[in-house]
């Protein structure tokens, strides 16, 4: 499979239409429909790639970025610390 893609958007259509050209493509793609469901799926999923809308339910899009940039901030210390994630 190729790079992985996590699409975040309460909008559903939306997901399934990124999600169809994207497997399309080659791409392997997990999808979210809000916020807190974002952040956990990026946990999970570990994407190379994450497409977020700003306006989402639970915690809007700025907020799963700033917690998804915590989560690399940790993950790269860890990792530099030989701890792992």
């Amino acid at each position: 499979m190729g790079m992985k893609i996590l699409v975040v958007d309460d909008d559903i259509n939306i997901c399934d239409i990124l999600r169809m050209y994207l497997e399309r493509e080659g791409y392997e793609v997990k999808t979210a429909n809000d916020g807190a469901e974002g952040v956990a799926a990026f946990k999970r999923f570990d994407p190379d790639l994450v497409l977020l809308d700003i306006m989402l339910p639970q915690k809007d899009g700025w907020q799963v970025c700033r917690e998804i940039r915590e989560i690399l901030q940790t993950h790269y210390y860890d990792n530099r610390q030989g701890r792992g994630l």
